[in-house]
């Protein structure tokens, strides 16, 4: 079965035009966005799907608060389409749609959809530095960064999910799609890259009590972390809140910086994740704040250094 990742994430929210300006506002491209919500794509195509919670073309919703509606993957070709409707019709609905796409539910409830990927090729450079010891990337006079360089997001990276059994969910997205654990943060959950797709991950778990149950964040991956550093920088400038970072994981070893959103979840750029194949092994550390990053910073204002000390640094 060739997953590659998720395709569009929907939502049903509380209101329309507080998030359709956020998700404009976080550098996604509104497509076909009425007042009752719509698209709002990344580089390639994928994105985020929004309509009112009342809407009776969404599915169903979860018995949380969570507003995760559905959750879009693609795939590579009609064949793994009608592999996955064989597979999982064995035990559950599976209902194929006019367009070809199917529809089901996962062990958890989840609502999912699989289609044919809608993902554009992008063909875009990526970050290019220079290093003592290296050839340089960029030629002499090529600058590194400026005030009105682009910094979008180029794709819908991940999702990671609140989930009351790790081991429910494991089963279900390993043994019956053919998702691979590339590693494990004990006491929360692990790390899920489907066949299709060699980047750490797009799936993880978080164990949590059943009534959390539901989206804790998303992700979109930056053409670099200096793209990731200046797309945080201009959401913050627009008045949205950080809520962690910026920083680097371990595992994955992907830059991130998350922001709270008006979606009932918490959004976040990435850049440089790790690839791996099928000869990698698995790691595991036990989940803490050690295990989750190997730097955080805190952002703060500007400063310049005119002869005093940074706001708030100690003397």
């Amino acid at each position: 079965m060739n997953i590659i990742g998720p395709d569009y994430l929907v939502f049903g929210v509380d209101d329309v035009a507080a998030c359709s300006e956020y998700l404009t506002a976080f550098g996604l491209k509104p497509t076909d966005v009425t007042e009752n919500g719509g698209l709002f794509e990344t580089l390639d195509g994928t994105g985020i799907i929004i309509r009112h919670k009342s809407d009776p073309s969404l599915p169903a919703p979860l018995p949380t608060a969570n507003m995760l509606r559905q959750q879009v993957y693609g795939v590579r070709s009609t064949e793994d389409l009608d592999a996955i409707e064989k597979e999982l019709s064995k035990d559950r609905r599976v209902t194929r749609l006019s367009d070809g796409s199917i529809e089901l539910k996962d062990d958890h409830g989840f609502e999912l959809k699989f289609q044919v990927t809608i993902r554009r090729e992008l063909i875009m450079p990526a970050e290019k530095i220079n290093a003592p010891g290296a050839p340089a990337q960029r030629k002499p006079n090529e600058i590194g960064v400026w005030e009105e360089m682009p910094a979008l997001p180029r794709t819908l990276s991940h999702v990671v999910l609140f989930v009351p059994d790790i081991e429910i969910a494991t089963r279900f997205y390993c043994d019956r799609l053919g998702f691979v654990i590339t590693d494990t943060l004990t006491g929360a959950g692990p790390f899920l890259r489907p066949k299709a797709n060699d980047d750490h991950h797009t799936l993880f778990f978080i164990r949590t009590p059943e009534y959390m149950k539901g989206c804790e964040h998303l992700a979109f991956h930056m053409g670099g972390p200096t793209e990731l550093m200046v797309a945080g920088t201009r959401f913050v400038k627009k008045g949205y809140q950080s809520f962690w970072g910026p920083g680097r994981h371990k595992f994955g070893s992907n830059w991130f910086w998350y922001f709270n959103s008006p979606l009932g979840c918490h959004f976040e750029y990435d850049a440089d994740m790790d690839k791996h194949d099928d000869t990698w092994i698995a790691r595991e550390a036990p989940m803490g704040a050690e295990a989750s990053q190997i730097v955080l910073f805190e952002m703060r204002e500007k400063w310049a250094p005119t002869g005093g000390p940074p706001p708030g640094a100690k003397r």
